[in-house]
């Protein structure tokens, strides 16, 4: 085996309690993993470019003139028409993607071919739908029942994930009403996640998308902040920036192994002692049933995950729920998971045009691999949404960003886009400028609310400042369309950028849910029209291997002098 090769330290292995524990791994494992799926389910795994809607839609699509088909009434019309309505109240409007009715219909094809919805179905009655590790996926079990009872481990999960959200409510109500204090019998004012990854990303994203609205409705509880780079200055800011005394820790880390994790764990722990605090009475850990932290004394409580919930969806699971129902209260977090409920079941819809996630997936797919775009900028034109480009980050580059089909098989066609972000107007006044005239085109995809969280507003020169937002983006939509011809070639913007946009009428609970749910869903059927496992994260475990040999000094060549260049 080549040194750095680590297929055999994270190859895929067989779960004891899943459906393919009788799989003929060997020599030919992808083999006869394709062919027992083929065997026992009723929905076909295809490669993208062996199905014949594909190939239709990329010999036969015309190009559609963006400037052309948003002018006048023909633009008026689009923006009227070319509307999904979503959970919450939220809308899809896809008036500005280039696409026509003869596209769509072709999109339409390509669903019905690829199975979209039946391999949406499976997901969420317990197939097994993660073939790199063998696993069920059940995040959307964290929120709702929308199939059959799903058992594994011998377990209802439906009903383990709800038991762990009561477990949690129950604590969070607790602290809230000093029953669960510190030692010297105080309330604990602060909360703070110690993670990384889907444990930081989603979570602190729901927290900032929330935290003006809880204050606005009362709902506010406590402040919380998270620890997630290995960096001590990380670690430090957080510290310095809390009552220590006051503040409750949750460790969160499903196998409890986890290496930036248990190393900030101790520096918080140290920081306790120096202030003479007993670590045991200010830390709750989110783990597995079966990790090294699930019954130790070193915590007040520990709540639970499993092995059926990627990092990357677990903002609906335990390790969103207690952070978010300690800041804001257990009843604002079930309006959250209520909104990315109502979001899935409508996912279940084989009509495209009914079916936000699954138009967005499908458009996204013809952007991508007919159109060769390479990248998708999210643009939320909210504050409160400051790290949602990043959660999706993480959220689509880590679930489709591979080069192997489900079996382990090299595919022929690009999948997974580069995703970045900002709010606006920030980002007007950053990358915008490549946006519109780069020689890139990069879809774009909008997120507005008519109204603030706060509810109150000031008239500066003849407008609000939430109208001012709304401006800008409504702008921006046509300015990337549309452009503007100029004899100035400095001047000159083509246009033909294009965009969708998710509006709604204020960023509740619910809306949050909502938004949540769409791009889990978004990132799922894209995953299935490319035919990749979007629920496995090999890449980034061969990093982690090499930090643990270098900090343990077995290394030589080129990794050794990088190590004594940064005098490790």
């Amino acid at each position: 085996m080549d040194e750095y090769n680590c297929g055999d330290l994270f190859g895929a292995r067989p779960h004891q309690e899943d459906a393919f524990a009788k799989s003929r791994w060997g020599l030919n494992s992808n083999k006869y993993l394709k062919e027992e799926m083929e065997e026992t389910q009723m929905v076909a795994w295809n490669n993208l470019d062996t199905l014949k809607s594909y190939k239709d839609l990329s010999e036969n699509a015309n190009a559609v003139n963006l400037a052309e088909v948003m002018s006048g009434a023909n633009g008026a019309e689009r923006v009227k028409t070319y509307s999904v309505p979503m959970g919450a109240g939220l809308v899809y409007n896809y008036a500005a993607k280039a696409v026509d009715e003869t596209i769509l219909s072709k999109l339409e094809a390509l669903a019905k071919e690829a199975q979209l919805v039946e391999k949406y179905e499976q997901l969420y009655n317990g197939e097994v739908i993660n073939t790199g590790e063998k696993r069920l996926v059940l995040h959307q079990l964290t929120r709702g029942q929308l199939g059959d009872a799903v058992t594994a481990d011998g377990v209802d999960k439906r009903a383990f994930y709800v038991a762990q959200q009561e477990k949690i409510a129950d604590f969070a109500n607790k602290v809230h009403a000093g029953e669960i204090t510190n030692a010297a019998g105080e309330k604990f004012t602060t909360v703070v996640q110690i993670g990384i990854g889907g444990s930081d990303l989603g979570p602190r994203a729901m927290y900032l998308a929330l935290e003006n609205w809880a204050k606005k409705n009362g709902t506010f509880k406590m402040e919380a902040k998270f620890i997630s780079n290995v960096d001590p200055d990380d670690a430090a800011a957080v510290l310095n920036s809390v009552d220590v005394a006051h503040a409750i820790f949750i460790l969160v880390s499903k196998s409890g192994t986890t290496l930036e994790t248990l190393t900030n764990e101790s520096f918080v722990k140290d920081a306790l002692a120096k202030a003479g605090l007993d670590a045991s009475n200010h830390m709750i850990a989110v783990t597995s049933e079966t990790s090294p932290l699930a019954k130790s004394s070193d915590y007040l409580a520990a709540f639970f995950m499993d092995d059926y919930i990627g990092g990357r969806f677990s903002s609906t699971s335990a390790v969103g729920g207690a952070v978010l129902s300690l800041a804001f209260g257990p009843e604002v977090f079930d309006r959250f998971l209520n909104g990315a409920a109502e979001e899935d079941a409508l996912a279940k819809n084989k009509d495209i045009r009914s079916n936000a996630a699954l138009l967005d997936a499908l458009i996204g797919v013809y952007e991508r691999n007919v159109l060769g775009y390479p990248a998708t900028a999210v643009l939320p034109y909210s504050q409160a949404l400051s790290r949602f480009p990043a959660h999706l980050q993480q959220l689509d580059m880590e679930s489709n960003g591979k080069s192997v089909n489900r079996f382990g098989e090299p595919v022929d066609y690009v999948t997974g886009p580069v995703i970045f972000g900002e709010p606006g107007t920030n980002g007007q006044h950053s990358f915008y400028q490549l946006l519109h005239q780069g020689t890139d085109i990069i879809p774009l995809q909008f997120i507005g609310f008519k109204n603030s969280q706060i509810g109150t507003d000031v008239d500066i020169q003849g407008s609000t400042s939430q109208q001012k937002l709304c401006a800008n983006v409504a702008a921006q939509i046509i300015a990337f369309a549309c452009g503007k011809k100029d004899e100035n070639n400095n001047k000159n913007f083509e246009g033909g950028r294009p965009s969708s946009i998710i509006i709604g009428e204020q960023l509740t609970p619910e809306a949050l849910g909502t938004l949540l749910a769409h791009f889990e869903n978004k990132v799922m059927f894209q995953g299935f029209v490319w035919n990749v496992n979007s629920f496995d994260q090999e890449g980034v475990q061969l990093g982690k291997v090499l930090a643990k040999r270098v900090l343990a000094h077995e290394t030589d060549g080129a990794l050794k002098e990088f190590s004594d260049l940064l005098n490790i």
